[in-house]
């Protein structure tokens, strides 16, 4: 008898039962509360970017993450609400993303941390202000008041005990470029104790 192949939806929805596991742990461990809605759609930013094709786009140098200012010149300049829509929700999207699961590896770019925080904070905020009558326009601010725990959260979710040195002095200068509660917390319990930050965030 031919064997059939397992349906698609099942590993999809292995994957959102997963992240969800995680994000509320996370959302825990940074003490961050939000609504359900907002919980859902970050589970499902997760789901979707765990496939590396959804996050990449295809550029003139190949797949690649275009700058958040490139995808901010597209919703400035959209032809229409739903391609400015779109274009604010995928700047929000990859900064979410890659300012929570790739924090570290930021450091060696000519932006860091707070900026991916600054830009996806105000993009959610904007489109939040075109979807006022609508639920997601609550997400969508929620989202952008709360951006930065968001980044905690997935930082948490992604993170690994910090193995070196230049791990520990990263997790500090997260917490002095952006009061990241989530960096100091890890900062004590491994021993180190973070000077008082004049940061403030929401």
């Amino acid at each position: 008898m031919e064997q059939q192949p397992e349906p698609a939806l099942v590993a999809s929805g292995d994957v959102r039962g997963f992240f969800r596991d995680s994000v509320e742990r996370a959302m825990q461990a940074v003490r961050l509360r939000a609504g359900e809605h907002t919980v859902h759609y970050v589970v499902n930013l997760l789901a979707l970017y765990a496939r590396s094709d959804r996050l990449y786009e295809h550029t003139a140098d190949g797949m690649d993450i275009r700058p958040l200012a490139l995808m901010l010149n597209d919703a400035l300049e959209a032809a229409s609400l739903a391609a400015r829509r779109a274009a604010l929700r995928r700047l929000g999207d990859v900064a979410l993303f890659i300012g929570g699961f790739f924090a570290h590896s930021l450091s060696r770019k000519l932006v860091d941390v707070d900026y991916y925080i600054a830009m996806g904070g105000t993009a959610y905020g904007a489109l939040s202000d075109t979807l006022r009558a609508e639920l997601l326009g609550a997400v969508y601010a929620e989202l952008a008041g709360k951006f930065g725990g968001f980044v905690d959260v997935l930082a948490e979710v992604s993170a690994a005990q910090p193995s070196s040195d230049s791990d520990i002095l990263r997790l500090y200068e997260i917490w002095l470029r952006t009061g990241s509660p989530r960096a100091r917390s890890r900062l004590i319990g491994l021993g180190v104790l973070p000077a008082p930050n004049p940061t403030t965030r929401q």
